[in-house]
Order: structure tokens, then sequence, then C-alpha cells
């Protein structure tokens, strides 16, 4: 079997970083037996940047990959961003040994248009191979709203089709939710995907009360709503096969990332997720 590394996208962690900071943060996922992290929602300050390089040197966790969008996400947002931040942002992702910067997703003043979406993919694109000439790859993180059809063709696939040095960190989850099988969309991704997302996909509980029969728009609005974040493992996802797939593919870095813990220490979730990924046969992943 090939070996891959298994990582957490530290998201999940921000309130952990602004109670204990970043150095006990990554103490404690090295306690959980990880080796590779994702930055991203945590302010790159100097003291950030400063505990996240000891923290990495101390517990030998590789710094894999920062988030960095190509602009700011919306008009008026004070946000360091690739187009104004260049140097500071490489400086920093040098500074931790780091492979990769990836954005987090389409800014929200592109997005349902398609002249400034495939504006946007040609920045981004220009960006990646700005960025290759100081050595790091540059690569673009999915959720559902790439899936979104542009005369007859997915977003996200024009996306491909019109860069070659932009990578893709495919969320498998995301790609489930927006009604597409992760596993076969990701060998058409061969070679562009290094970083894959994994979170599950999971139905929670329809909890009703007496109002909800009183009113059925909140019945019918709890009914709809029950698609939640899981922990790997503990959804309706096949993650071996979309671990394999993703393999065939070209991946080496597998990031648990769950939007939502639903009042679950992050933690605990994150150990639930290795565990579960440790019995599939993962072990010496981490």
């Amino acid at each position: 079997m090939t070996k891959a590394k298994i990582g957490v996208q530290m998201m999940m962690l921000k309130q952990k970083v602004e109670e204990t900071g970043a150095y006990e943060t990554m103490k404690k996922l090295h306690e959980l037996g990880f080796r590779s992290v994702e930055v991203s929602q945590i302010p790159m300050l100097e003291d950030n940047v400063r505990e996240l390089k000891r923290a990495s040197e101390d517990f030998d966790i590789e710094i894999t990959a920062i988030s960095a969008p190509l602009e700011p996400m919306m008009p008026g947002r004070e946000q360091e961003n690739l187009l104004d931040d260049y140097d500071k942002i490489v400086a920093d992702c040098k500074n931790l040994n780091c492979q990769f910067i990836r954005i987090g997703m389409l800014p929200f003043t592109k997005m349902g248009d398609k002249q400034k979406m495939m504006s946007f993919i040609s920045q981004a694109e220009e960006m990646a191979h700005k960025l290759a000439n100081d050595g790091i790859k540059l690569y673009y993180h999915t959720h559902h709203i790439e899936f979104q059809r542009i005369d007859g063709t997915f977003l996200l696939d024009l996306m491909k089709e019109n860069t070659s040095q932009l990578g893709f960190e495919l969320d498998v989850h995301w790609i489930h939710r927006a009604g597409v099988d992760p596993a076969s969309f990701i060998k058409q991704y061969k070679d562009r995907v290094a970083l894959i997302h994994l979170k599950d996909y999971r139905i929670g509980d329809l909890r009703l009360t007496d109002d909800d029969f009183q009113d059925m728009s909140n019945f019918f609005n709890k009914f709809t709503n029950l698609i939640e974040f899981a922990e790997v493992g503990e959804g309706n996802l096949n993650m071996p096969e979309i671990i394999e797939a993703s393999i065939e593919a070209g991946a080496q870095y597998f990031l648990i990332e769950q939007d939502d813990t639903y009042g679950r220490d992050p933690y605990d979730c994150l150990h639930d997720s290795a565990e579960n990924l440790r019995k599939m046969g993962y072990a010496d992943w981490f």
C-alpha cells in the first residue's frame, strides 16, 4: 500500500488556538498521533507563526499547507491576500518549511457570474505559476458551489480545463453533498490532487417538538436539513474506497476536517476519526 500522511485541518481548532495558543494546540495534536497540519483561519501574526514553527520542530509535525485567499472574500473586508501581501505570505510559507498555499474558496463577489468566475480562474493560474517560481504549490479547496453547472459543465471542471499549474484540494464531504460520487470524481483529477480533505457525511437525528407539528414549516425545515459533518468513519461515505481512489490519483496528504462538531470537543472528534482510520488499515500513515 502506498504510504501517505494523515493530518489535521486546523480550522476546526481555531477556538483552541485562541484559548491555549498555537504551540499547545500542536502539542495536543502530537499526543493524538498526528504529524501533519494545514493552517487555516489561524491569524498569521508574528507570534502565531513563531509558535507554529517552534511546535513543528519540537513535535515533528509538518506544516503541510497554509491558507490565503487570492483577494479579499468580500468588499470592504481587510484580509491578508496573495494579490496584496504576496511577499509576506511567501515568507511565512518558507519560514514554516511549507509546500502548499491553499485558497479556501471562491470569493463571494465572483459567485454566480461566469465572466467573473473565469477571470478568477485565470488569476489563480497566473498566481500558481508565480508561486511555482518560488518553490510553492498553489491549491484550490472545493465546496459544493463548484459543482454548479456552467453551460452544462461543472465550474470545477472549468477550473481544471483552464489551468495546468493550479492544484485542487478535493473535499470528499462536499463532493458527496453536491450529488457526485467522490471516489470516481477524484480519479478524474489524477496528478492534480496532492491534498484531500477527509470528513464524513452523516444524517442526523430528527428531533421534533410539539411546536413542529403545529407549524409544518418548522417540520419540513428540520426534515430537509439533517445533513451533518461527521467524524471519519462515523457517517455514510465509503472511506477506504475514497482513500484508495485518491492514492491512485496521486494524493499525498489526507487532512481531517469537521466544519461543525455539534458541541463535542474537537480533540475528541479528531481522536475518533484517527482511531477509525487506524482500524481501516492506515495506522502507519500517522
